[in-house]
């Protein structure tokens, strides 16, 4: 008796597993657009985007959503379609493209003469919900490479943020972080702007 009940025990922990419901995963872009896009004039500079890779913790691909006590809560059926830094720095890429800066935005390896140098960190992205906001923050560098010899024209840590209701959904979330980091890349090319009459 004691043995069939042994035998019955794996068959009874297989029909708990098949019962689980099947949630599926959704997954969400990371691309804010620049409103509008602008013509660069014939002496604008090129400008090596070097990379935007995220703080720790921000690489995580599930959506991040800070709590009244300080906790970060990832989302686990909803995610980015890859880590938000690559993402960010894929989008920004092609916002500065588009913002009349620069003769071209190029990438490392390039051989574009690039006399402007850019590195950034994506410091955060989260929705928070108690204070009615999405944010995301961006932090780093903008250099001057004259054959070689590099200064600094500016340092940066700029922050986003767009509305969000108290009780969003996911995809609602997505949405305001995205629209958060539109808007802390609009803080950022004023930087620019400022950073380049120096």
């Amino acid at each position: 008796m004691n043995r069939r009940l042994l035998l019955g025990l794996p068959l009874l922990s297989a029909c708990s597993v098949l019962e689980q419901p099947n949630i599926p995963v959704m997954r969400y872009a990371l691309s804010p657009r620049r409103p509008d896009t602008r013509q660069a004039p014939r002496n604008a500079g090129i400008l090596l985007l070097r990379g935007l890779r995220g703080a720790a913790g921000i690489q995580d691909v599930g959506l991040r959503t800070l709590q009244p006590d300080g906790a970060i809560r990832l989302a686990p059926y909803d995610e980015w379609i890859a880590p938000p830094g690559e993402l960010a720095e894929s989008a920004l890429r092609a916002w500065l493209s588009a913002s009349g800066l620069f003769a071209a935005v190029v990438t490392p390896g390039s051989r574009a003469d690039a006399t402007l140098v850019l590195e950034g960190e994506l410091t955060s992205l989260e929705a928070v919900p108690s204070a009615n906001e999405a944010r995301a923050g961006l932090a780093g560098v903008l250099l001057l490479d004259r054959g070689g010899v590099t200064r600094v024209l500016m340092t940066f840590n700029v922050a986003g943020a767009a509305p969000l209701a108290a009780d969003a959904d996911e995809p609602a979330k997505a949405a305001a972080m995205q629209a958060a980091l539109g808007d802390a890349f609009t803080r950022l090319e004023q930087a620019i702007v400022s950073g380049l009459r120096r």
